[in-house]
Formats: C-alpha cells, structure tokens, sequence
C-alpha cells in the first residue's frame, strides 16, 4: 500500500523560550485527510508544534508545509488561515464567557465572513449533533466542562476547515463527555471526509482511535508512523504501552507500574463525614443531599460529570463555601470557615490554579509555608522537599505563567503538601498532566495515605486513577449514585471496566443531557457557503469583533457604570470642589489699638466678599496657634497707637500674617489684603482731612478680564474636567481589551482567524467611541443646565473635536494594551501616563502659553493639549469650526499615529 500523500511536512524545526530549547531539530511528514494523534509528557513541545504547524506561533528556524501552504511566508499563511480551525489547550479558552451558546458561534462564523443564512444553517447543524440544542441562550461560562469543550468544537467547524488542530482537547472532561465529542469529531469527518485532524492528548485510551501516531519526549520524535505500523514495531497492544517502550531506559523506569498496598482500617473515628449535605445557589441545587464517611489513611474517589458537584461538595468539607443544609464533620468538629486549628490540618487543591503568577514556583512555595506558620528552617526544608519530590527543581525560579499545565499542576499538588497535612482534598490534581506525571503524583499520593496516615479526598476523570481509588463515588446533577469500591462497582453494573460502569450509571439516572443525540433523519448537512465580496469580508470581521466587544460591554454592568458614571461623577466632584475663587478667607483680628481708626479698618475686612471673620483673637501667641492648626488663613495686628500714628502722619506698621503652606493661596491672599488696604487708603483720603490724604493713589483701577467677566473658575474649571474625563476613562477602558484576551487566551482567536490586526483592533475601539459619546453628551448637557456654564461656541465644532479627541483617546488604550503583559498594569500604567500631561502641560491649571522648554513640547505630544483649546474655545470664547481646524488635524494625527503603531505592535502569531 503506498503512503498517503504528505499533507503537513516538518523539516529541521527548532524552537525555544528564553535560554530553553523545547523542540529539537523536528523533522517528520504527515499524510492529509487522516486523524494524527501527537503524544508526550507535558513541556516536551506538543503545544508549540501544533502552534506552529497552525502558524499561530512564529517559526524560529526550520520549514513548515501545512497544505502546502508554506507557514514561513507571511502571506500565504494569511490566505491559509480559512482553511484553519485551531481549539487551544484548556476548557473553552476560545470562547466568551458572558456570550450565550449561539453567540460565540455567530462569532466564529462572521469572523470567517460566513452571510447570515450560512450561519444560522451550520449554527442549527452543530447544536443538534451536539446536544447543545435545548441551550442556545445560555451563557458559555456557565456551561460544564464537557458542554463548553463541545462548544468550543462547534466555534472550531463553523466555517467548514480543512484543518482541524485540537490541543488537549477533552482535559478535564468526564468520560461519557469525552465519548460524545470524539463521535462529533468522527461525525464530522464523515461529512468531510478530507479533513485533517491533529489532536494532542493525555489519555492513551484516546490515542487509539487515531490513524496515525506521533510520539515525542525532551522535544524530539520518538516514532511517526500510522498506529497500527507503532504497534507492531514495539509489539505492544495499546498505545500507552507502545509510547513506554519508546522511552529512554531511564524513563521508562519512572512510569514503571507500581502495588499499591491494601488498605487497613486502624478502627478510628472517620476523619470525614458528611450527613444530606446540601448546597443552594439561588433555586438551582449543586449538592443534593450527600452523605458519606472516610476512615483514616483511606483514597476517597469521587467521580462525576461536569457540573455534578463535586468541586461543590470540597469547598463545603474546606469551608470556602457554605453548608445550606445538612452537616460535615473533619476530625470530628463541624466544618467552619473560622476553625484555624482544623485548617492547619488540611491541604486543599483546587481545580483552577489559584496561586500566584507573579511569584516564582518556589516563591510561592515559601508563602505556602509561612501562610502555614513554618519556621523558617521547616519551610526551607519542605519546600526543598517539595521541589525534589515533584520533580519542580529545575523549574524553581520560573514563574508559572511560562509553565506548562502539567507543571502548574504538579505545583499546586506541592503547595497543598507543604504543611504534612492530614487530611488532602484534591480537585482533579491530575487533570492535564501526561501518564509519567500522574503516576510520580499517584506514587505520592499512596505513600502519603499508607504510610503518613492521611486521608485523601480526590476526584478525577481518569478511570485509572480511578481504579487506584480504595472506595469510590459517583455523582450526577448533585447525587450520589454509587459509593462502593471501584471493583464492587464495576461488578454491581455488570460491566467489563469502570468507565462502562459509570456510563451505565448516568444513562440509569436519566442524564438526557449528557446522553442527547439527533436523530441521523435530522442531521441535515449544512450548506455549503457562499462567496463574499473582498470589501463586505473585511467589514464582516471587523463587525465580528466590534458587536462581541459591545455585548460583552453590555453585559458587564461594573464596567458599564464605571464608562458611564465614571465621566459624570468626575464633572460634578470637580466642578464643586475643584476652585481657584477665592472668596471665603477665614481671618481673625487683634486691635491692640481700639481706635475709631482702627474699627474702620477692621469694617473694611468684614464688609468684603472676599474674607469671613473668625472669633477674634486676644493676642500673637494664639494667632499663631490658630494658623498652625489650619483654623485661620490670615492675621490682622493692629498695634496700639495705631490711630494717632495715622492722624500724625506717621504711616503706622500693619502686622498681616498669612498662612504660605500653599504659596498659590498666599500669594492670592496677599493680593486680596493690598487691593483692601489700598480701597482703605482712599476712602481716607477722600472722606478725612488727614496728612495721608498725598499719599492717595492719583487713579482709580477698575479690572475687566477677557471671556470670563465674572472670574468665575467654574467657567475654566468645567472645559478643562471634560478634557480630563474623555482622555481618562475611555483611554483606561480599552487599555484593558487586548491585555484582558491575551491573559484568558481568546486572543488566540485572533492569531488563528484570517482577520487582520487592524480589523480586530478597530472592531475592539468602536463600542467604546460610542460609549465615550454618550458619555460627552451627557457631560456637555450636565454642564451647561446644572452647572450653568454657558457654551458660548459652536456645539458642532465642540462636538467635532471630542470625536477626534475620543478616537485619539481609546487608540491610545489600544497602543497601551499590546505591550502590557496584566490588566492591573494596564490600569496604573494608563493612569499615570494620562493624568500627568492632561493636569500639567494641557492648560488645565495654567496656559500653555507660560510654559517653556520640555515642559511645553510634552504638552503639544499630547492630544489632551489640543482639545483643550477646543473645549475653552468653545465653551468661554464662542470660537467654531474654522478655528479648531488645526485641532482637528492635531487629534486626527494622534489617531492615526496611535492606531497605526498599536497595529504594529500587536503581532498576529505568539512568540
């Protein structure tokens, strides 16, 4: 029989990370329209070579044919990727959560640019052979862990690929699940009988089904070949048995089996009871009624589908949830949250990875020690032990971000045994690790309950694991269904293995979910689609990005009040706090003197707008207490003699001491006590015969300021918090879109998708226009009817310029967004680089005008300067259009200047 025809070739590839190689002169060939299996341990490479195959991530060296599509060449690549559907590792990491079922579908077929009828038919289509009809509406993050892999495989076929690349695909999902997808798969296949299917898996039971096997360990090929032609040149039966004998001596060694010893009860107390217990959320029960006992030293099993509750039932026994009825017991005392001397006992891992990523491995270990209260030469000594026994040494100063899952597993099992615990609950520990791993976890594991005495609580998908279990058991919609050792199980079902028996189980109970099917009369083949216009293509894309972007948006109630209120709340708190008016100066007087003279000045004071007496005060040693303690912010002294001095013409001294903690307020101050002292000085000269009367100033001075007759900062303060709001919110919101996918993974989506950089990042930036739109009206509206501050100018050219402005201000976020590595630095990061020239050089406090030098062009680099202009031009000087058009041209440059350069830094494959 002649080879297929190559379909994927592989010539020379080497790729690393930092200073590590993880793929080693790659070279293999792979037929097309065949099922390829890629298997291996976890961090040998599996993941990076399918991302390069899929040209999701850059080729360091080597050649890559996909198709005879050369992935190296950036444009045949682009024109590849249609024909590509890409499903990255980890349970629904391309979908949305906040999209229903149908929506994060409808996604995937506008960013492949399918026409709406298209769509709806492969939509219908993938719901019934799924099972996922009677859910269009609910929202993927509230699906099971097999509902959303399902889904996630819906997302991946809506457009009909020649390409199917599955990573990891059924990690974490329970049996019956996993049969479902992989016969949606086949079903598929059937369909299109010349698609390409590429699957890296952890379960060897998988890997049999596929008609071609690629085994690799430390980043090279162990054997490329059909599976059946693996199988009879290591002359073993399976595929987990073949990959073994592939190995290393070494290796092999490691995943050699091992005994587990029976267990023996001691005859004490159960460590564990649980009596009906029961959780509530809202009127959907997760835990009905559960109740079971687990001895001392005993491996407890507990095996569902997704959604049973079993993750429900272990945060109630480690009291992170609350009991709604019912009881749990550990070492015989109720369970609380409060219990700390129980807590100490106990080691809990949890499904997701809940450490830290920005601490190294063993950092976070060190923690996990010191939150435990070992000294520091126990905590050394443990988490030493913890690096050796988890085989995490080498890996001990990287952080787990760059780690594969089955390292961030293999550290969160480390964490969880840091304190010698007594009682271990373990939420599928195992789940993503490769058969080496489980078994080096199983061999602790055993260790720990056989000869440490601890009480293990694990669940787990695995059937092996499975087996290992002393007692077991299952669980649907929140119900024990069987509890007995895994052998008694298997024989109660009449079944032949576990995973028979627990299917058996599910069917028994009713799970129609798990069990739905259409009938093969209903599974009418989608049509096939039909041809878009080049120009209508680009639009879809675009559209695909801009209405997820929205619903998403929507949906999001915090953020949504946050883009809305945010501006308005920021207006309204500047406008009546923020002021330069000042009009209310707190003063107190000593007359020493007591003079008609004196009491006259002393009316001049109270009688002005600008000062309001405080209690007087009996002498300089309290005015000065008063000053220090803020309660005043000028002293009058009139000294004794004050009166016959100025009858005398003698030019009397006048103490006024004023608060300088704020030099601006002082020197206002000082202004305001000279224009009050000089007003005195006339009124004298004109209504008393005294010798100062010469000295009378010859003119009067009558002030008239420009555009703000009334000297009000409200008029200013107003224009200018605009500014501030429409650069400041919008430009934090979007700085958060790009970073948010890249830290959940969707972003994958982009780099598997023929959409270009520039669809996704104007697709993202048009909701939050809109929304910054809003918010602008409202602000203008806000101000000119409560705030009373008149808008003088043009409203269109006003509302020209906050267009640009808004356009400048979220491409900004956008330019932010693709360099940060975390939303919490993109936040702070947009903060302060925004507020620092929008508050100092835009002309918000002072003009642009008196500033000089760096000052100055850091102010013109920057678009809150220009639309300053715009706002005061509009609002105080009745300026218009024809005016602001070098504005206009200043924003529209910044627009462009941002979009473009964010576009060229967002790179459209991984690194």
């Amino acid at each position: 029989m002649s080879a297929p025809a190559a379909g994927i070739e592989v010539s020379g590839v080497s790729h690393r990370y930092g200073g590590e190689t993880v793929l080693h002169d790659i070279s293999l060939s792979l037929p097309a329209g065949q099922t390829i299996a890629l298997v291996g341990p976890d961090g040998v490479g599996k993941s990076t070579l399918l991302g390069l195959i899929a040209g999701v991530r850059k080729l360091q060296s080597g050649r890559i044919s996909t198709l005879g599509v050369d992935i190296g060449n950036r444009a045949a690549r682009e024109a590849f990727l249609p024909r590509l559907a890409f499903m990255p590792q980890g349970l629904g990491k391309n979908l949305y959560p906040t999209l229903s079922v149908r929506e994060n579908i409808d996604f995937f077929g506008c960013l492949f640019a399918l026409d709406a009828r298209t769509r709806a038919t492969h939509i219908t289509h993938l719901l019934n052979a799924t099972g996922l009809a009677p859910f269009p509406d609910r929202p993927a993050g509230k699906l099971s862990g097999g509902m959303k892999q399902k889904l996630s495989l819906c997302c991946a076929l809506v457009h009909e690929p020649d390409l199917l690349i599955l990573d990891e695909p059924t990690t974490g999902v329970d049996p019956l699940s996993r049969r479902q997808f992989w016969a949606l798969v086949d079903q598929m296949r059937r369909e299109r009988p010349g698609m390409t299917v590429l699957v890296s898996t952890a379960y060897m039971d998988e890997a049999d089904r596929f008609s071609w096997l690629v085994a690799m360990n430390d980043g090279h090929i162990l054997a490329c070949d059909e599976t059946q032609a693996v199988l009879q040149k290591t002359g073993t039966t399976s595929v987990e048995a073949a990959y073994v004998s592939l190995l290393p001596a070494a290796a092999r060694q490691a995943v050699s089996g091992f005994e587990i010893p029976p267990y023996v009860d001691d005859g004490t107390p159960p460590v564990i009871e649980a009596e009906n217990l029961t959780r509530q959320f809202g009127t959907f029960t997760a835990v009905d009624h559960v109740s079971f006992r687990i001895r001392r030293g005993e491996i407890f099993g507990f095996l569902g589908s997704n959604g049973c509750g079993k993750s429900t039932t272990m945060k109630m026994l480690t009291g992170l949830l609350d009991i709604t009825s019912g009881s749990a017991t550990l070492f015989g005392r109720p369970v609380s949250a409060g219990d700390m001397n129980t807590r100490m006992r106990v080691g809990y891992m949890s499904q997701a990875f809940s450490l830290y990523e920005e601490l190294s491995v063993r950092q976070n270990l060190v923690l996990q020690a010191r939150l435990f209260q070992l000294s520091p030469a126990q905590a050394t000594e443990r988490v030493n032990t913890m690096l050796e026994d988890f085989e995490l040494t080498a890996h001990a100063d990287e952080r787990p971000t760059g780690l594969p899952l089955g390292y961030r597993q293999r550290l969160q099992l480390a964490a969880a045994c840091i304190n010698n615990p007594d009682i271990l609950i373990l939420d599928e520990p195992t789940s993503g690790v490769d058969p080496a791993a489980r078994d080096m976890f199983w061999k602790h594991l055993v260790s720990l309950s056989r000869d440490g005495k601890v009480t293990i609580f694990v669940s787990t998908h695995f059937m092996n694991e499975a087996m290992r279990c002393d007692r077991i058991s299952l669980m649907d919609k929140g119900r024990v269904l069987a509890m007995d050792a895994p052998a008694a199980i298997i024989q109660q079902a009449g079944a032949t293995s576990l995973e028979d028996a627990f299917i058996r189980c599910l069917e028994q109970a009713g799970n129609t979910v798990a069990v739905a099917s259409t009938p093969a009369a209903e599974q009418t083949p989608p049509q096939a689609a039909k041809a878009v216009p080049p120009l209508l293509r680009w639009f879809s894309r675009l559209w695909a990005f801009a209405r997820r972007e929205t619903v998403e948006l929507l949906r999001d109630r915090l953020r949504l009040a946050f883009a809305i209120l945010g501006p308005v709340s920021l207006l309204l708190i500047a406008a009546y706090s923020v002021s330069f008016d000042i009009n209310t100066i707190r003063y107190t007087l000593i007359d020493h003197d007591q003079s008609q003279i004196s009491r006259t000045l002393a009316e001049q004071f109270s009688g002005s707008r600008y000062f309001r007496q405080a209690t007087p005060t009996p002498d300089l040693h309290t005015l000065q207490t008063r000053l220090q303690h803020g309660e005043v912010a000028l002293g009058i002294d009139i000294p004794a003699n004050f009166g016959r001095d100025m009858l005398a013409g003698r030019k009397p001294e006048l103490d006024i001491i004023i608060d300088g903690a704020m030099p601006f307020l002082g020197a206002n101050i000082r202004a305001y006590v000279e224009g009050t002292l000089v007003r005195y000085g006339q009124e004298l000269a004109r209504t008393s015969p005294l010798p100062t009367a010469s000295a009378a100033m010859p003119v009067s001075i009558v002030p008239r300021f420009a555009y703000n007759q009334e000297f009000r900062s409200i008029y200013a303060i107003t224009p200018g918090v605009i500014m501030l709001a429409l650069i400041l919110i919008p430009t934090m919101l979007t700085a958060l879109g790009v970073v948010r996918e890249k830290e959940i993974g969707s972003i994958m989506n982009l780099y598997a998708s023929p959409a270009s950089t520039g669809q996704y990042l104007l697709g993202k930036q048009l909701p939050y226009v809109g929304l910054a739109i809003l918010s602008y009206l409202a602000l203008v509206f806000l101000s000119v009817t409560l705030l009373g501050v008149p808008l003088k100018g043009s409203f269109i050219g006003l509302s020209l310029g906050a267009l640009f402005y808004i356009l400048a201000s979220t491409g900004f976020g956008l330019l932010i967004s693709t360099f940060v590595r975390s939303q919490v630095a993109a936040i702070f990061g947009t903060a302060i680089i925004c507020l620092i020239p929008a508050v100092n050089f835009s002309g918000l406090l002072y003009p642009t005008s008196t500033l000089v030098g760096i000052p100055y062009y850091f102010g013109e680099a920057f678009p809150a300067t220009w639309f300053q202009l715009i706002s005061l031009g509009a609002f105080t000087k009745g300026l218009g259009v024809r005016f602001f058009i070098p504005m206009y041209a200043a924003l529209v440059g910044f627009a462009c200047l941002y979009i473009g350069s964010a576009c060229l830094l967002l790179r459209k494959q991984d690194v």
